[in-house]
């Protein structure tokens, strides 16, 4: 959905991280900006507004909880998702301690993270309208179902004589489905269909 106007900013003083994070969040419309190192990623949020941090918590120099303490000397509000290679009951303490949102191990996983950004950005009422927010709930419940069921998106194709760009579609929020084709997908995961919009 290329209507967000979410700022991320992704600090982490491995390239090829901060390459792969871009690579997922970018294509969903989150504007992302990257920082290699702590020194350059607290330059970078003194000289600009972002919505949320993607931190890793081994940086050399100066590990992310003390960044992480920095920033919040400044900004109690920025939603931060902790990357950790090296997930410890300590570092998850520390970083719960700092206000985190969410704790995401590495190596990453695309839809881990996906979910982990579009909570915050849900949860602090980043979204431009109750429609996106809606199409983002509903293709998470749905996404959520299927995995939950170990099916592929060609199987639920097959149920339901949707084609796979469109479910594919759906579940990225990238398409709002019509009525008949959310019964299909509900029919198809033995789900009611007042249960994808339940909240709302």
């Amino acid at each position: 959905m290329k209507s967000r106007s979410v700022e991320i900013l992704v600090l982490d003083d491995d390239q090829d991280t901060l390459d792969i994070v871009l690579h997922i969040l970018g294509p969903q419309g989150y504007r992302v900006d990257t920082a290699c190192g702590a020194a350059e990623g607290i330059d970078k949020l003194a000289s600009r507004r972002y919505h949320v941090l993607v931190l890793d918590l081994k940086l050399p120099g100066m590990d992310g909880i003390e960044v992480l303490r920095r920033v919040r000397e400044k900004d109690r509000d920025l939603a931060v998702i902790v990357l950790t290679g090296y997930p410890s009951v300590e570092s998850a303490v520390a970083s719960l301690k700092e206000g985190v949102s969410d704790y995401v191990e590495k190596p990453i996983d695309r839809d881990k993270l996906l979910q982990a950004v579009e909570r915050v950005v849900r949860d602090k009422g980043l979204l431009r309208s109750p429609e996106e927010a809606l199409l983002l709930s509903v293709g998470a419940k749905v996404r959520a179902e299927r995995k939950r069921q170990e099916l592929t998106l060609k199987q639920v194709a097959r149920r339901t004589g949707l084609s796979v760009s469109l479910l594919s579609q759906i579940e990225r929020a990238e398409s709002a489905a019509s009525v008949s084709s959310l019964y299909k997908i509900a029919s198809a995961l033995g789900i009611n269909l007042r249960d994808l919009f339940e909240g709302y």
